[in-house]
């Protein structure tokens, strides 16, 4: 990627979804652009985001692992800037009890919406605390105030997610640095069949426009907001969730995410 006098954004998981719109966005906004995500698609991605007249540098890398976060790094790192953006989207779902997942399986998720964006966040994060600016979005989600039955891991992750925005915004209050956490409720993405959460309710019920989460997510970070929950369904469910018994809310997970939930 030439040096330009344009900014440079990092989006993860920014082949589908939340992350292509916010990518989108930043594009529309004249950012240049580094993309990440684990599968070939993020270079259809990269050739759509450049029709926007900026360059695009995509990376095929599996975050859940050490070593994919150090070969994005050093991709943005080739590009001799500091990202103005930190997208960190990149994230996984696993439905089903867990004790019938593969423990491989729910470590991967772990080690992608845990591990490896903090990783990542550590070391974005150090370059723009260093340049005393940079504004970091954390994809966070409303499943973080409730206990996910047949979530149980992947609610969890967001949890923390959740927490660990806010005290890094709080660490970093001394400077121009902002950090963010976007939570969206059920989006029309890839991740209920990537899930394997097609036959549940919350997989067949309707659900919020991804360009519209990422419409709210961004603005909420270029104002330098500590948070968005987007949509006013689930502003309200994350309101509730505060006030009601942790027992009563992992029953009501159980009717949306139970297998066989679902109406067909």
């Amino acid at each position: 990627m030439a040096s330009s006098l344009r900014p440079l954004a990092v989006v993860t998981g920014a082949s589908t979804g939340i992350g292509r719109e916010l990518a989108r966005i930043a594009a529309e906004r004249g950012y240049d652009l580094v993309i990440a995500a684990d599968e070939p698609l993020i270079d259809d991605t990269a050739i759509y985001l450049r029709g926007f007249g900026i360059d695009v540098l995509p990376v095929q890398a599996d975050l859940s692992t050490t070593g994919g976060v150090d070969d994005l790094c050093a991709r943005i790192q080739s590009t001799g800037r500091t990202p103005q953006l930190l997208l960190a989207n990149a994230g996984v779902g696993l439905g089903h009890a867990f004790l019938d997942q593969d423990p491989a399986d729910w470590r991967r998720v772990i080690d992608t919406n845990i591990t490896g964006t903090l990783f990542l966040i550590h070391k974005v994060g150090r370059e723009m605390r260093a340049a005393d600016a940079g504004r970091i979005l954390i994809a966070g989600s409303i499943a973080g105030f409730m206990p996910g039955s047949f979530q149980a891991v992947y609610n969890g992750t967001k949890a923390f997610l959740n927490s660990f925005s806010f005290a890094l915004r709080n660490e970093l209050k001394d400077t121009a640095v902002t950090v963010t956490c976007l939570m969206p409720g059920p989006t029309d993405t890839e991740f209920f069949a990537r899930g394997d959460l097609l036959d549940t309710k919350v997989g067949q019920d309707e659900k919020d426009d991804p360009a519209e989460v990422a419409a709210a997510g961004f603005e909420a970070m270029m104002n330098g907001e500590g948070d968005v929950v987007a949509g006013w369904k689930n502003k309200l469910q994350s309101a509730a969730a505060n006030v009601l018994p942790s027992g009563f809310l992992a029953e009501q997970h159980r009717k949306m995410a139970e297998p066989g939930s679902g109406t067909h």
